[in-house]
């Protein structure tokens, strides 16, 4: 599964939410990347996450494949609009 996503935050997705996106992405057995531009990174590493450099208006895709691929895509997106960082990009 593939959603694309724009960050809002005035921030972007700085330490302390990228730190949080790494620990909600954990909790999920199905591999979690995020591609931004040309670059993919394991979700699941707060390092792959930081390089990424996710500022105010930037786009991002989120791919999700395992089996509880459904259940983590809808965690995740619940959790960047709960807590103001993107929101879907369709």
């Amino acid at each position: 599964m593939k959603k694309d996503f724009i960050v809002i935050s005035e921030l972007g997705i700085h330490a302390r939410p990228a730190t949080e996106l790494v620990r909600v992405a954990s909790m999920f057995k199905s591999n979690i990347k995020v591609t931004r531009k040309n670059q993919t990174i394991d979700m699941k590493s707060i390092m792959g996450l930081m390089s990424l450099g996710m500022y105010k208006g930037q786009e991002f895709t989120i791919t999700v494949e395992g089996i509880d691929e459904e259940e983590a895509i809808n965690k995740l997106t619940d959790h960047f609009i709960k807590e103001g960082l993107a929101k879907p990009n369709e």
